[in-house]
């Protein structure tokens, strides 16, 4: 008894060792303890017979940054939380292989791209505490006394989805709106946590955000006191997409997790975790659309590249007067 007592210990890590990593980089919030990446990792690990480690940089545009500054050497074998507004200068890197995943995805937009896939969508918003006097658009926003944090474009996709929301609602107007909307902005934060943090804390009126948010207040903490502002220049979508880096030393791993992502063991916690919509068809839950459907404001990937070094700069150059 003794020695198989022995035998076992010694083999048990052996053992263990042996079950392939995969190396999922993702942005802060999916990871925390209330966000969709434990359960995923639960979900998965619980069919592939691996270990599926997430490792986080930031929020969703510093990953772009992140594997270029790597490139090629990173170990990296998925990233998850680009968006569609990033995707062109994911691509230029060369760094980013086929899914090979074919699946019905219910989007408010066609998609059809070999490389990136969606994971989760939704529409960026102004979230407020209800009782504050509503904007119904930008022009109003910024004539307004109301007290905003926003998320820097250079790291944050929701930052970038602000620019890219200001230039496809005003076009060549774009600057002048940055320009009245500076003495609003209380402050630029790296991500969206930051940002939420200090909203909820009264360090602003509004925080960009998705029209979601209020859902999460309402369904997690019963909470009704929060409200979407509904622009009538639209709100810009977000689709959030992840993608196999083509220097994977786990490719059919890989490839196994990217097939996972439109199967409910992926997209059943979306919904109250990210507080996004699912990519495949699915129940929500009740109180989910707290603000009827809008607009819909979009770039296509490739428009979305053409502007964003110019759109990010009159934002830049408007906070810097």
């Amino acid at each position: 008894m003794r020695r198989l007592t022995l035998m076992l210990a010694l083999t048990a890590p052996a053992a263990m060792a042996q079950a392939p990593e995969l190396v999922v980089l993702t942005y802060d919030s999916f990871v925390a303890e209330w966000g969709p990446g434990p359960q995923i990792e639960a979900a998965f690990e619980a069919e592939c017979a691996c270990d599926l480690r997430f490792v986080t940089g930031g929020d969703g545009a510093a990953l772009l940054a992140r594997l270029q500054l790597e490139g090629a050497g990173t170990d990296v074998d998925v990233v998850v939380g680009l968006d569609q507004n990033l995707i062109a200068a994911a691509r230029t890197t060369g760094l980013f292989a086929p899914h090979g995943v074919s699946a019905d995805l219910t989007l408010p937009i066609a998609w059809d791209d070999a490389d990136f896939l969606p994971f989760d969508w939704g529409w960026f918003a102004f979230v407020a505490r209800t009782g504050t006097a509503p904007a119904p658009d930008f022009r109003a926003l910024a004539a307004s006394d109301t007290r905003i944090v926003i998320q820097d474009p250079r790291s944050s996709t929701p930052g970038l989805g602000l620019v890219m929301w200001v230039h496809a609602a005003y076009g060549d107007e774009a600057p002048a709106i940055w320009a009245d909307l500076a003495d609003n902005i209380v402050t630029v934060t790296p991500g969206w946590s930051e940002a939420y943090g200090l909203f909820l804390a009264g360090e602003a009126d509004a925080v960009l955000s998705y029209t979601t948010s209020p859902a999460y207040h309402l369904i997690a903490e019963g909470d009704a006191g929060f409200t979407a502002w509904p622009f009538t220049e639209g709100h810009y979508l977000q689709v959030e997409v992840a993608a196999v880096l083509a220097g994977s030393d786990q490719p059919d791993l890989a490839r196994a997790f990217m097939a996972f992502i439109p199967t409910e063991g992926f997209q059943a916690p979306i919904p109250t975790t990210n507080w996004m919509f699912p990519v495949i068809e699915m129940a929500l839950p009740e109180g989910f659309m707290a603000m009827e459907r809008p607009e819909t404001l979009l770039m296509s990937a490739d428009q979305a590249a053409a502007v964003r070094d110019g759109a990010v700069e009159a934002w830049r150059a408007a906070l810097a007067q």
